[in-house]
């Protein structure tokens, strides 16, 4: 079973006053890529957001993002020092009249400078907070249900192509046997037309033949490749299947896959092992894709 990187998710809760909406977006990346944007009274949280994504998301380059909405606006309140706003505003005029400056706007002076006014920080309640992570959680499930199901349709594919490989395989098999007869008849003819027929010792020919055939086997090659196929089919099967691993796998492949078409010296066979080639291609390019 495999799961695609691309994935996925969004959740919503809407408590009457405040709707939070958490929404989860991932890319192929060969590493976890986490990107957060958070409202500022969540900040305090995204230590424990990495940690949750990190573990369940594993690799992609990955969006998460969490809004808030207010049913209706609301001013957060300020509070004024006015024992230390009366202090400031003494002094400054004090510091006025000795001067003999003019005392304009004081006031507005005074309520500028530090700790007359003060803003209440905002913080996240736990009650809040268990709002936020339980829809953290339903957009995740979500998530990852979409990686399953692009991760099922990834395996559809990658398995169709692997048949198409195999199936050429076994047209190479029905090919293969008819290259022997031509490789005789066509080294004969050369021989026969550089030095003549009759000054060709048979006996040698046979046995340059059988070394020249013997290089041109494709016995072991076509074993490993159908073994290679199978084994990339078990894999995908397996719980604990993964990209990186179907991707080596896919490396020997083409490896045998290569190696018969060099050695196949037969066209109709080199046709067959172009449509091998093409196929796993468009398997590698879909396992950039597999978590």
């Amino acid at each position: 079973m495999i799961k695609s990187m691309t994935g996925y998710g969004i959740a919503s809760f809407d408590t009457g006053n405040t709707k939070y909406t958490v929404e989860i977006k991932s890319l192929n990346s060969k590493f976890l890529e986490l990107s957060l944007r958070l409202p500022k009274v969540f900040s305090e949280k995204e230590f424990q957001l990495r940690n949750d994504c990190s573990k369940q998301i594993e690799r992609g380059k990955v969006n998460l993002s969490i809004t808030t909405e207010q049913a209706s606006a609301t001013v957060k309140a300020a509070g004024i020092n006015s024992v230390l706003l009366k202090h400031y505003l003494t002094q400054l005029q004090e510091v006025s009249a000795e001067l003999g400056q003019p005392a304009n706007n004081l006031l507005q002076l005074a309520l500028g400078l530090p700790e007359v006014v003060k803003y209440d920080e905002e913080t996240v309640s736990e009650e809040e907070w268990k709002i936020v992570e339980n829809t953290f959680k339903q957009a995740m499930a979500e998530f990852q249900q979409f990686r399953k199901d692009e991760g099922d349709t990834l395996e559809k594919d990658v398995k169709y192509r692997i048949g198409i490989i195999l199936d050429n395989l076994k047209q190479v098999e029905i090919e293969e046997p008819k290259r022997i007869p031509i490789i005789r008849e066509r080294l004969n003819q050369f021989l026969g037309e550089a030095v003549g027929r009759e000054a060709v010792d048979q006996n040698r020919f046979e046995q340059e033949l059988i070394y020249y055939i013997d290089k041109l086997d494709i016995t072991e090659e076509k074993l490993r490749l159908k073994t290679h196929c199978d084994y990339f089919i078990e894999t995908l099967q397996n719980a604990d299947a993964n990209g990186k691993k179907l991707g080596f796998i896919s490396q020997e492949i083409g490896r045998e896959i290569n190696t018969l078409g060099s050695k196949a010296n037969d066209a109709n066979i080199q046709k067959l092992v172009v449509g091998m080639k093409e196929e796993l291609e468009k398997i590698k390019e879909q396992l950039l894709n597999v978590l």
